[in-house]
């Protein structure tokens, strides 16, 4: 039990700093170059990690880095940015806190995992309380900007499944740097295409990229992958839902904004949801991450 403890915090690392991203980006980061903002998230961090494993794919881990960077850095760096432009953060939020119900949807197509109730159930309580945190309904929502969201939640929930079915036999620093490395070579001949040079950065720019491509991207994404490899996707699904909450939290601590009785009351909810989901005595992580994965499903 404090194994899978301890696995579940380490992966509540990713959506934490994922939750402080949306911060950074939109007080020190360009906002009229998505392209090269996932350009320069993606790629450093890919090399980076790279560089510290130094292990190239072989064989069919070419053509699967390349599909897994699609799906979970290239195309969604890019969908995730056009969300944010046309929707209100609260729509986006809410449309990406459905991720942990698709996840459980894909595990059980393609790694035979039926869905445990615990998991449904922590999933309906986390998402009622996003919506109550964040939703207004004030704002038509952009029917583009809802497109954008969904695709970019229903891609990365493909992406991560697929990446807890086909890397038993990777270690987690390999299978992140492939996969940021390639989603970057995807987004870069587009950057230049549709956006041209390469933006100015000023000191505050340089020191934004800079926490996005290390903490918010070569650590999250690591954190991230390594919970997939020691936990079920139910649970690392919920455990997901700490990004919006960290969104709001740091902009009460930092940019003074001040939480309603209704927005703490979602807060809660959202907290009592990901603790309804938590690992059992009997989850994955009893066994070792070969046989935990083995478990899972096959790897092809």
């Amino acid at each position: 039990m404090e194994a899978t403890l301890r696995w579940a915090l380490i992966t509540a690392i990713a959506p934490v700093a994922w939750g402080s991203n949306y911060y950074v980006t939109h007080e020190f980061l360009p906002a009229d170059s998505p392209l090269y903002g996932g350009l320069l998230r993606a790629l450093p961090a890919g090399l980076v990690l790279l560089a510290a494993r130094r292990r190239l794919p072989s064989g069919s881990w070419w053509w699967r880095s390349l599909v897994l960077g699609t799906l979970n850095v290239g195309a969604f760096f890019v969908l995730i940015y056009l969300a944010a432009q046309l929707l209100p953060t609260s729509v986006a939020a809410t449309v990406m806190a459905t991720s942990p119900v698709v996840m459980m949807l894909f595990a059980w197509l393609l790694l035979a995992t039926p869905p445990r109730a615990r998991h449904l159930a922590g999933a309906a309580v986390g998402i009622a309380g996003v919506v109550l945190m964040l939703f207004t309904g004030a704002v038509p929502a952009d029917p583009r900007g809802v497109l954008a969201s969904v695709a970019a939640m229903a891609m990365s929930s493909l992406g991560y499944v697929l990446a807890k079915k086909w890397s038993a036999d990777i270690d987690v620093l390999s299978l992140t740097s492939w996969q940021l490395v390639a989603g970057g070579l995807v987004v870069a001949p587009f950057a230049v295409l549709v956006e041209g040079a390469p933006p100015a950065l000023d000191g505050p720019a340089l020191l934004g990229f800079g926490y996005v491509a290390v903490v918010a991207t070569a650590l999250a994404f690591a954190a991230w992958f390594a919970g997939l490899r020691h936990l079920d996707a139910g649970t690392v699904g919920l455990v997901g839902l700490l990004n919006p909450v960290t969104g709001v939290l740091l902009g009460t601590a930092v940019a003074g904004e001040v939480l309603s009785l209704r927005q703490f009351a979602g807060l809660a909810l959202v907290l009592t949801g990901i603790a309804l989901g938590r690992p059992g005595r009997s989850g994955i992580s009893r066994s070792s991450p070969r046989a935990a994965a083995g478990r899972a499903g096959p790897a092809t």
